[in-house]
């Protein structure tokens, strides 16, 4: 009796987890005021002048940062003190996990500004006319979207001026984080 209790609380449990919400990715701009090599973790400096810790996992990817070879910073993906980046990252309680790090500014990703012409459908595409009047569609990276859809798309805001930091992959530019210009 006893057992058959334990398993089914086991089996309960089990189901719970697997249903559970996916933790939240929230996405954070700054700038790297301390790697710990050894503790795995980076602090950054936000405008307010708020320091946060973000510990880095076997997932966490970086994007515009040039890659290096000294082991100790291997786990960084050549970021460095001093560089601008936005962190996506999820936390539990107080301690925040880096899913993605994207450097930004002059010797990170490729900016580019302009005003939203259109967002697309599921929100997985945003095209921004710059000031020349050309316009580009860039894919949203799975963070970037999530993103967007909270800070720009309420309702899918056209016209509003936007920073979109992105690579180029396969021949199609990516864009990590979208940046509603005030």
């Amino acid at each position: 009796m006893i057992k058959n209790l334990c398993s089914g609380l086991a089996l309960l449990l089990s189901a719970v987890t697997a249903f559970a919400a996916p933790a939240m990715v929230t996405a954070m701009q700054g700038t790297v005021q301390k790697i710990d090599a050894a503790a795995k973790t980076v602090v950054v400096k936000t405008a307010d002048g708020a320091e946060h810790t973000f510990h880095f996992v076997g997932r966490t990817t970086v994007h515009g940062a040039e890659k290096t070879a000294d082991g100790a910073q291997a786990a960084f993906h050549g970021l460095k003190e001093g560089s601008e980046v936005v962190v996506h990252y999820t936390a539990k309680g107080a301690d925040a996990t880096a899913e993605e790090v994207d450097q930004v500014g002059h010797t990170g990703m490729k900016a580019t500004e302009g005003t939203i012409s259109e967002v697309g459908r599921g929100g997985k595409t945003i095209a921004v006319r710059a000031a020349d009047g050309t316009v580009e569609t860039y894919r949203l990276a799975g963070g970037a979207a999530k993103e967007a859809g909270k800070e720009i798309a309420a309702g899918t805001e056209k016209s509003a001026k936007v920073t979109v930091y992105y690579t180029e992959e396969g021949g199609h530019k990516v864009a990590h984080f979208v940046k509603k210009v005030i």
